[in-house]
């Protein structure tokens, strides 16, 4: 079979055509690549100059033949610092961690210098245990060692009068006046300018014991022999005494007056004083009757 037959006028029509079709494409291509603008492509690469452009008059476009000058051109130079973690295997969530501030070193404290023991050694005082208001001056002894003659009994800074006994034993007199009251008195062994010392110990004042009644009543009689009603706090039972009879297992009376009883310790010789106070069965004050005479009663020590 022959591809083309040049005696049959259909196979010629249809090569004419073919051919007529070809050369249409082909002007239409040259036309589109070769005809399509007359006009000048302008520069893209231009970089817009800092002043404007004055706007050109209405007409054609002039050509624009600008030589590409970069003459006013500024090269960048970029310090940039290179990332701390690698481009490959960065991680964009990255961020900056400051370091942990450096902790401050504590303050600087001394190392204490030890006390040095004191020379003199006091360990025990004879008595170490005595009654406020004891009347009379008492006699104390100080037991320790290493004393010299050289040293005194201090009782709350006060230099006391020390008999020298041996280098375990001293002796002193403590005045009435130091024990007036209750508390904690310091004992002190040392020479006057402390160039020997001991340590401390203590001396113990405590209240003296007071009797348990409470003075309610007055039964005045002739001759100022009255008789003291007295109630048991305790019991609440009623005593009646006169000057001279005994209160209690130490106590005994001393004097009696509208205003107060006085009771001596018979052990310790205190005097204790217990003021007049209200009857609790009338619910007011006891008034004993008026005396005839001003005078006070005599006190029978």
């Amino acid at each position: 079979m022959k591809f083309f037959d040049p005696n049959n006028p259909n196979e010629k029509k249809k090569m004419i055509a073919a051919g007529a079709l070809g050369l249409v494409a082909l002007i239409v291509l040259g036309y589109v690549f070769f005809g399509g603008s007359s006009k000048t492509p302008s520069n893209t690469n231009a970089i817009a100059r800092n002043s404007p452009t004055p706007r050109a008059p209405a007409g054609p476009t002039p050509v624009d033949t600008t030589p590409d000058d970069c003459s006013y051109c500024r090269e960048v130079i970029y310090n940039g610092s290179i990332p701390p973690y690698s481009e490959a295997n960065r991680n964009i969530f990255a961020y900056y961690i400051p370091p942990s501030p450096t902790p401050k070193p504590p303050p600087y404290v001394p190392t204490p210098t030890p006390t040095p023991p004191p020379p003199l050694i006091a360990s025990s005082l004879s008595p170490s245990n005595v009654y406020a208001g004891t009347p009379a001056d008492f006699a104390l002894q100080v037991s320790g060692d290493k004393f010299t003659p050289a040293v005194h009994i201090f009782i709350d800074g006060r230099d006391l009068p020390t008999r020298f006994i041996s280098a375990q034993q001293l002796f002193t007199t403590v005045p009435q006046s130091l024990i007036t009251n209750p508390g904690v008195r310091q004992v002190e062994v040392r020479t006057p300018d402390r160039t020997l010392y001991s340590n401390q110990i203590t001396l113990n004042v405590t209240p003296h014991p007071v009797p348990n009644f409470n003075y309610v009543g007055l039964i005045a009689k002739p001759r100022f022999n009255d008789t003291a009603v007295l109630q048991d706090k305790s019991s609440k039972d009623f005593i009646n005494v006169q000057r001279g009879d005994p209160v209690g297992a130490r106590f005994k009376v001393v004097s009696i007056s509208e205003r107060e009883i006085k009771l001596i310790d018979t052990t310790l010789k205190i005097v204790t004083t217990i003021a007049f106070s209200t009857d609790p069965g009338s619910g007011g004050p006891y008034r004993p009757p008026a005396r005839t005479v001003d005078d006070e009663p005599i006190n029978d020590e």
